[in-house]
């Protein structure tokens, strides 16, 4: 993958380091406006296929909206309501916490592990950041008569379902198949495919299922990321967008009007993925949140530098 210079790290007045990736900002019209590295190459999305994987389950019996459902598209940060409405969605579907398969784990946000460290507890399946999608499949298991012990296995009936949802939206065959870290099974397909699958959430007509996803990820975005995180400030700050970020440097958004931005930062690191999406973004001509426009550089627990987009980005 022939992956292109996307951000630079700045410490003071020095160059200290460089992050190299892809990108691709698509309009209303699915037109590329915007295309650095190979954005056609297929990769994994990681937890960004989350909101498609919330689609798939509700067309398939799946029945939440509002909080909950933004739970069933999060990477959470652990904090008390997000792990109380994971068990409020398995209660609902006659469940317990002991049914998720997802993988044991502290919670992902600082001031939530801080704490859950301070208490005495260690990683478990309910504090995972995955555990809101988890117990939403399991819920759709229920609804569906699914089996609910093999729900992570790539040929389950929920996965395919999510497999086809994907293809669907983003216009594109699944490139490569995985396990994704919580262990669910991971689909791979193209920046740009994911960027169209996203424009697609993002301006859904009112009474679909995308619209569903959509407005319940734009009402309450602290569900999806929680507090501090950048992709809550993303949606909270551009009216309409959908955004979510993934692992391994992934990030995409989807705005109103069908235009759309993903990105991939190569070397897998999360600190330059909000910066080359708000630099994309602007080339779309959309304002996003000025404190996510730079990263900060710190020196002795204070900034002194910045990661910034680099000139490839510049419009």
């Amino acid at each position: 993958m022939a992956h292109e210079l996307v951000a630079e790290v700045w410490r003071g007045e020095f160059l200290e380091s460089v992050h190299h990736g892809s990108v691709v900002a698509l309009n209303g019209d699915g037109e590329q406006v915007l295309a650095v590295g190979r954005p056609q190459d297929t990769t994994y999305p990681r937890s960004s296929n989350k909101p498609i994987q919330a689609l798939a389950m509700l067309r398939h019996g799946l029945d939440l909206d509002g909080e909950l459902l933004a739970l069933a598209c999060a990477s959470h940060s652990g904090e008390d309501f997000h792990v109380a409405g994971v068990g409020r969605v398995l209660a609902r579907a006659g469940l317990t916490y002991d049914d998720l398969r997802c993988t044991p784990d502290l919670p992902l946000g600082e001031r939530a592990r801080v704490a859950h460290l301070a208490s005495g507890r260690g990683p478990e399946p309910r504090y995972m950041n995955c555990s809101g999608k988890h117990a939403a499949m399991l819920a759709t298991c229920v609804a569906a008569g699914w089996p609910t012990d093999s729900y992570l296995d790539p040929e389950h009936p929920l996965q395919l379902a999510v497999r086809d949802a994907l293809e669907e939206l983003a216009g594109e065959p699944v490139g490569a198949v995985g396990v994704d870290g919580c262990g669910a099974p991971l689909f791979g397909i193209s920046l740009v495919g994911l960027a169209r699958a996203f424009g697609a959430l993002a301006s859904a007509a009112p009474g679909t299922v995308e619209h569903r996803v959509a407005t319940a990820m734009r009402s309450h975005p602290e569900w999806v990321g929680g507090t501090g995180r950048d992709v809550t400030a993303l949606m909270r700050g551009i009216p309409g967008a959908v955004a979510k970020d993934g692992a391994e440097g992934v990030y995409a958004i989807g705005l109103p009007d069908g235009s759309a931005v993903a990105c991939k930062i190569a070397d897998g690191s999360s600190r330059a993925r909000a910066v080359v999406l708000v630099a994309a973004l602007r080339r779309l001509g959309v304002r996003a949140p000025e404190e996510l426009a730079t990263f900060p550089v710190l020196g002795h627990g204070r900034q002194v530098g910045a990661v910034r987009p680099a000139v490839a980005l510049a419009g």
